[in-house]
């Protein structure tokens, strides 16, 4: 009885170290996923990169909506320095239809996304410790693709009004970074809707 007790609990132990959140400072954890233009993308696919500004996102969460455009700006931008945005879908389609590969291709299209829009198909976001769509871990390449976790949180200070942002976090951040300064804050909490799973 006392073994099994003892087993149980190992079980519990480590099932909690699975779903918890990286910190800022951790090692990034790779992944490989399908790319909505049928491709498999991997996170050491960008070990030329300076980072990676990783996005848990969807389709109809009203956050991820209104953070769409920020997000490809902010891609449009930040890429040409080195810092590409890659975006994962973590909604299980049998909870949210909308976020359906074939949704993926199509939101993807009529937004004309300029970053790859990947399905997570094994739970990365669990291995991240993402709760909310958007929710953003910016990685830092330290150097042929061994990426450490800068900052996690939300993008900016206001999700629905872009007009009314004082606070551009990922900004701030890649700025710290590009300067060599330490990255302040390392961590904002995550606004949005929380990601639709079964586990």
């Amino acid at each position: 009885m006392k073994k099994l007790m003892f087993t149980a609990l190992i079980a519990f132990a480590a099932s909690m170290v699975t779903n918890a959140q990286l910190e800022p400072g951790d090692k990034a954890v790779d992944f490989k996923l399908p790319n909505v233009d049928g491709k498999m993308v991997a996170l050491s696919d960008y070990a030329e990169e300076k980072g990676v500004i990783l996005i848990f996102t969807c389709n109809p969460c009203p956050f991820s909506k209104a953070y769409e455009q920020r997000i490809i700006k902010m891609h449009n931008r930040f890429s040409t320095i080195g810092y590409p945005v890659v975006a994962i879908n973590p909604n299980d389609i049998s909870l949210s239809p909308d976020d359906t590969m074939e949704k993926m291709k199509e939101r993807a299209s009529e937004k004309e996304y300029p970053f790859v829009y990947l399905k997570d198909n094994s739970e990365v976001f669990k291995a991240y410790g993402a709760t909310r769509t958007p929710h953003v871990f910016l990685l830092k390449n330290n150097g042929s693709g061994d990426y450490t976790v800068a900052f996690i949180g939300a993008i900016d200070n206001n999700a629905m009004d872009e007009k009314a942002v004082s606070e551009k976090y990922v900004e701030q951040a890649i700025i710290s970074l590009e300067q060599g300064v330490k990255v302040d804050p390392e961590e904002v909490k995550a606004v949005g809707c929380t990601i639709k799973t079964r586990g």
